[in-house]
């Protein structure tokens, strides 16, 4: 009967009897695509030939280095990711044949029961469910790191600890083109003296470390302000956490954090290598002068942030953003945003609408987090 194998495969066949391995290999060569056959008489010399382009391997359970389950365990565990591996032995057990499949094989097959077209169906099915496997394993994955990073966003989104009514606060986060979890972040509290502190932050970088990362900022950044920090030893203190924390040297944080007086009436600011607040007052639209007030975090180890004292009047409203916002692309052929394109668009609307912003921001290629105040009419 002719195998039915209907693509070119590696094989790496792993066999010291060299009677069944020739049987092996009649089995296989008239197949419609003959595979690639190597052998190996034993597991010292299949260590060597287990490479990359082998896509599946016949192992022996009776070899000279190597007995039973032991010498599928060696396989096992140097065998390529993407390998199937199918016992083919002359012991005729079914414990040891089920203990194989438990222990990772794809199939197990007994010498004496086979001929060419069991052979070559065993083989063609240990690749499927070797596939299946790996989508498997790659599905779990991505659930486990979709319910990771779903905790990561909630512990960077927090709620605001925001006693008085008579600010609005709305904020707003939404993922690059990209998809893939940041470490942009934001928080607001006030604190017992009626003072209202924001901040908005980014770490540089993406995935789940420089998210965890800006989750500890933030946490730490909440705990200081609460603490009564809220000046150079706040920042000085992120300084020293990010330093501790960071995977990298070259990891730096940018954030932008004001304090908001109990009047409401005036703020200061620290701009810390971050993009400058855009700030309503009397319907007019600026962004606040004199910014970046110091370098980001992570970088100087004897860096100095100057205070930014801010009038805002009986009306206002305040944006604090990560340079996701500037950084989107708009219009025909495609270019940044920028600042000034961001004061002129919130122009145009006559008002911080942060959805309205956002949708006419454009294509988003980072990350981006938004905190909106704005003090409401008495």
């Amino acid at each position: 009967m002719t195998a039915n194998l209907s693509e070119t495969l590696t094989l790496l066949l792993i066999e010291d009897d060299d009677g069944d391995a020739l049987l092996v290999e009649e089995l296989l060569k008239h197949a419609m695509a003959p595979p690639t056959i190597f052998r190996a008489r034993s597991l010292r010399e299949a260590r060597a030939k287990l490479t990359s382009q082998i896509q599946c391997v016949l192992v022996d359970l009776s070899l000279p280095d190597a007995s039973r389950l032991e010498a599928l365990d060696e396989v096992l565990a140097v065998a390529p990711p993407h390998t199937a591996v199918l016992v083919l032995t002359g012991l005729r057990d079914v414990h040891v044949g089920v203990s194989a499949v438990q222990s990772g094989a794809q199939d197990y097959l007994v010498k004496g029961d086979v001929d060419a077209r069991l052979l070559a169906r065993s083989i063609r099915y240990a690749m499927e469910r070797k596939r299946a496997d790996l989508a498997q394993l790659k599905l779990v994955q991505a659930e486990l790191t979709a319910k990771e990073n779903t905790r990561l966003e909630g512990a960077l989104l927090p709620d605001p600890l925001l006693r008085t009514a008579a600010i609005e606060h709305m904020t707003r986060y939404l993922p690059g083109s990209g998809g893939t979890l940041a470490g942009d972040f934001f928080d607001t509290v006030q604190t017992p003296d009626g003072a209202v502190h924001v901040v908005v932050g980014d770490v540089c970088g993406h995935g789940p470390d420089e998210a965890a990362l800006g989750v500890a900022l933030r946490i730490a950044w909440r705990t200081l302000v609460l603490a009564g920090q809220t000046g150079d030893t706040l920042l000085r203190t992120l300084d020293l956490l990010l330093r501790a924390e960071r995977k990298a040297p070259e990891i730096f944080t940018t954030l932008c954090m004001a304090t908001i007086g109990a009047d409401l009436g005036s703020a200061s600011m620290r701009v810390v290598g971050h993009p400058p607040p855009v700030l309503v007052r009397d319907g007019a639209v600026e962004v606040v002068p004199g910014t970046p007030s110091g370098p980001p975090l992570g970088i100087f180890p004897d860096a100095t942030w100057s205070v930014l004292d801010v009038p805002l009047g009986e009306e206002w409203s305040m944006m604090l953003y990560t340079d996701g916002l500037i950084e989107a692309a708009v219009g025909e052929p495609s270019h940044l945003l920028g600042v000034d394109g961001l004061v002129e668009l919130v122009r145009e609307h006559g008002a911080i609408d942060l959805d309205r912003l956002i949708t006419h921001a454009g294509t988003l290629s980072d990350d981006l987090a938004v905190v909106m105040l704005r003090r409401r009419k008495e």
